[in-house]
């Protein structure tokens, strides 16, 4: 793996996203937690070391798109990441993989490929965690900063339910190791409804 390139990689992500305070959870830091999951679960997914290299970079550009717009980012992170990547003269085959991963970060893409798969499972894996209401707090504060709304918690957690009720896990590493704590956080989120 090119160590170099993906430390210019942080740096030039980390200052692209650095003015956009309105993102309390689209940053820099969730592009990282991005990027070491995902090289947690290609290496338990036994990727090898090119294959990781593309999941890093891919990683870190998968949220840049939000620089230009809010919804439908997706394609345009991995134009910035095409035109990046082509000026540090990195393959072009390599380059379109790289665009493919980030495509399939897209809520309503499905993933074909094992490295669609682990992005995605990594771009989502804050379903499972014990921070994930204080992550969708975050979540909601930024939507309604960046959307100029204000969304009632009711409402809130009603989307919330939907998206976390109808995700599934890709990888058999995710599965395994997130599938009990996503149907835990799925009862609390219900708890959290009726009692609102």
């Amino acid at each position: 793996m090119n160590k170099k390139l993906i430390s210019d990689i942080k740096n030039y992500v980390n200052y692209l996203m650095l003015p956009l305070d309105e993102l309390y959870y689209h940053h820099y830091e969730h592009a990282l937690s991005v990027m070491e999951r995902a090289i947690y679960l290609a290496t338990m997914e036994g990727c090898e070391s090119e294959e990781i290299e593309l999941l890093c970079i891919a990683s870190l550009f998968h949220d840049t798109g939000f620089v230009i717009q809010y919804d439908n980012n997706e394609y345009i992170g991995a134009k910035i990441a095409q035109n990046y990547l082509k000026a540090t003269l990195y393959p072009e085959d390599r380059i379109k993989k790289i665009e493919k991963i980030i495509l399939a970060t897209d809520p309503n893409t499905e993933p074909r490929t094992l490295l669609e798969k682990i992005i995605k499972d990594a771009d989502m894996d804050n379903l499972w965690r014990e921070d994930f209401f204080d992550i969708a707090e975050k979540l909601k504060h930024e939507r309604e900063t960046i959307k100029k709304i204000k969304i009632k918690d009711p409402d809130w957690h009603h989307a919330a339910l939907d998206i976390i009720e109808g995700h599934s896990f890709y990888t058999s590493t995710q599965i395994l190791e997130r599938n009990e704590k996503l149907k835990k956080n799925t009862e609390e989120l219900r708890k959290q409804l009726w009692n609102s």
